[in-house]
């Protein structure tokens, strides 16, 4: 890449949520933005939304990061717009609710192609350039990845993947210039419960956390370059429980939760 390409934060997922929460933090700190998901109209909304405030307006991206072709063809429209990137925010991500042996096949293994092997692929992919520029990297994860879920067994799994990937990279970067922070949220009130199939009241409410308060807490740190970041003390003390209880005990607590719920009860 050449000397004269411009740095950048790109931000995956950014159409709503928490990701869309994340690109107006990033952008009130100054960063120069590049958004990505599938929806191009939501994306440029929100980029006109940014610069609105006041701020330089982020480039957009459509892609599908999660089928077989979608990295490769970011990546050349990046290196196409002379854009590098400094910092990665993979918050991409979706689960589906439901026995895993009575979910679709391909939309599980689907999960696992966009929860994993795209924040995998991305990372290592742009690390010489983030290590270029002492960047860094923010893994969306959960507090899923800390508990077994039955109920959702191939999210979990995946979210674990994310925290045991962040915490083994934070480790190896040590030292040299590039963060590494798993932001492991509990529940967030956002377009993902819908996708998910996951019904109103299904978690309780103390454990929820707006996408505002999350995007904060994971921007700053990031910036202070935290191994870990878990909004809200309940949701940290469930994070601790697998350390406390057996995980049988947990697993199967939440088993019976999950079948208590999913009966109506």
């Amino acid at each position: 890449m050449s000397s004269a390409a411009t740095p950048v934060c790109l931000i995956t997922g950014a159409s709503s949520g928490i990701g869309a929460a994340l690109a107006r933090e990033f952008a009130r700190h100054g960063h120069t933005l590049v958004l990505t998901a599938r929806r191009a109209a939501e994306l440029d909304a929100l980029a006109d939304r940014i610069a609105g405030n006041g701020q330089p307006r982020p480039h957009v991206i459509a892609a599908d990061i999660g089928a077989g072709d979608g990295i490769a063809q970011l990546e050349q429209a990046l290196r196409e717009r002379g854009l590098e990137v400094a910092i990665l925010v993979n918050n991409a991500g979706f689960g589906l609710l439901g026995a895993a042996a009575d979910l679709d096949l391909a939309q599980q293994l689907a999960i696992i192609d966009l929860n994993v092997r795209a924040l995998t692929d991305l990372t290592l992919r742009f690390l010489p350039d983030m290590s270029r520029h002492a960047g860094g990297i923010l893994n969306v994860a959960s507090i899923a990845g800390f508990l077994p879920g039955p109920g959702m067994a191939v999210y979990h799994a995946s979210k674990a993947f994310a925290v045991s990937f962040s915490e083994a990279l934070h480790a190896e970067l040590a030292g040299k210039g590039v963060r590494v922070t798993a932001l492991c949220p509990g529940p967030v009130p956002t377009g993902f419960f819908h996708r998910a199939g996951i019904p109103h009241g299904y978690f309780p409410a103390f454990l929820a956390r707006s996408a505002e308060r999350v995007a904060r807490e994971g921007y700053a740190g990031l910036m202070s370059g935290r191994r870990l970041v878990i909004p809200g003390g309940p949701n940290r003390i469930l994070t601790l429980l697998p350390r406390l209880l057996p995980r049988g005990m947990i697993a199967g607590y939440s088993a019976w939760r999950w079948r208590r719920a999913s009966r109506g009860g």
